[in-house]
């Protein structure tokens, strides 16, 4: 890491000029200050050669290592509607844009607008509500049901993180959850998600007995699987809510697996050998190959949504969807359909032999209550069935 940083200061000495300084704030983020940059022009022309510096491999103990940057510009101009900029608004406004950046895609550039003022105070007060929120519990898990297809089972939950904000009620996840990842409060958030879904887990297990056990699965951040005390965590939210390791099911993006494949086959088996099982999110909308699938110590592939939208509509999408079911069964996973919302979808499932499935189809994700609500019904209905048949 070290030497990446250096190599990365280096490369950005060569896109300036003399007059012109460079320096890194801190982790991984730099600044460069340009002498007469005018309006913004000029910065834009060096952030593109910046941005194709960058582009090339660095070639670090025999290893080729790729990186991009997202940058951030901002002028102190005398034209400014308040005159010129001091340092400390300058470097947030460049801030500022710099997140822009990132969220319209990464490895580009954005120049500051007056506009995104009210995006960097929204995004300032949502950090401190953030850890307010920790604090105080404002945190809450809804559970999804995951249904065995051909019988329509319960075979477990999924926990889905919900935010019970204050002032503006239950805040969606996409709206807070890219934040949480951005300042490492995913961390102590996801800890708290462990521990919370694991507890509710096991209270589900011992009202509602079943075999096999109802399973509970979980969702575990980019920054969560880098940690070496994820496997420590796993283990404490475990041993403290009593729950079966083969009942937890640990949900791990495509995506995110393929971020550092030898990092995360390291972690997957160290988090393997605790005995529980895991599953790859999404798959089919990341960058693996059939040669790291079969490497990862997986037990479940859970087919995106954005496949079985296309049912009917979209033929490749149709048909790609059918070869990840099968060669989930080759690999002697277990595939899970995301996303059922209608009845000819589950149809098409079935004909194609997929064991799990959740969606709207089935329920949505329910509060703690809900679920109980939900199981004590189905249990009401199989206990009509048998008097039925007996």
């Amino acid at each position: 890491g070290d030497r990446m940083l250096a190599e990365v200061g280096e490369r950005l000495r060569n896109c300036l000029r003399a007059a012109d300084t460079a320096a890194r704030l801190g982790g991984d983020e730099f600044a460069v200050l340009l002498e007469d940059g005018g309006d913004g022009t000029g910065a834009a022309d060096v952030a593109a050669r910046i941005l194709e510096a960058l582009d090339a491999p660095f070639y670090l103990e025999g290893k080729e290592v790729t990186c991009h940057a997202s940058i951030g510009i901002a002028t102190a101009d005398a034209s400014h509607e308040r005159g010129t900029l001091g340092a400390e608004e300058l470097l947030r406004n460049a801030d500022v844009a710099m997140y822009m950046a990132k969220e319209a895609g990464k490895n580009r550039y954005q120049i500051f607008e007056p506009a995104m003022h009210d995006v960097a105070l929204r995004r300032l007060e949502l950090k401190a509500d953030l850890q307010r929120a920790l604090d105080n519990g404002e945190f809450v898990l809804h559970y999804q049901p995951v249904i065995e297809l051909a019988t329509g089972e319960i075979e477990g939950f999924e926990a889905l993180l919900r935010w019970q904000h204050p002032e503006r009620g239950l805040v969606p996840p996409m709206e807070f959850i890219p934040l949480a990842e951005e300042t490492g409060l995913i961390v102590p958030i996801g800890t708290w998600v462990l521990q919370e879904a694991t507890r509710q887990g096991r209270i589900l297990q011992e009202r509602y007995p079943m075999q096999p056990p109802l399973h509970i699965a979980v969702n575990l951040s980019a920054r969560q699987l880098q940690r070496p005390e994820i496997v420590a965590d796993v283990s404490d939210a475990l041993m403290r809510s009593g729950l079966a390791p083969e009942t937890l099911v640990l949900e791990i993006t495509e995506s995110v697996m393929m971020q550092d494949v030898e990092l995360s086959l390291q972690r997957l088996r160290e988090l393997k050998a605790l005995g529980v099982q895991l599953a790859v999110d999404d798959f089919g909308t990341g960058y693996s190959s059939l040669n790291y699938i079969q490497q990862f110590p997986v037990d479940i592939l859970k087919v995106d949504k954005s496949f079985i939208d296309a049912f009917n509509l979209d033929e490749r999408k149709s048909a790609l969807t059918a070869t990840i079911i099968k060669l989930a069964e080759d690999l002697d996973l277990r595939p899970v359909a995301e996303g059922i919302e209608r009845a000819d979808q589950l149809e098409q499932l079935l004909r194609l032999h997929c064991d799990l499935g959740q969606g709207y189809y089935f329920a949505r994700p329910l509060p703690p209550e809900g679920i109980d609500e939900l199981l004590e019904a189905r249990r009401a209905l199989a206990g009509r069935d048998a008097e039925l048949s007996g």
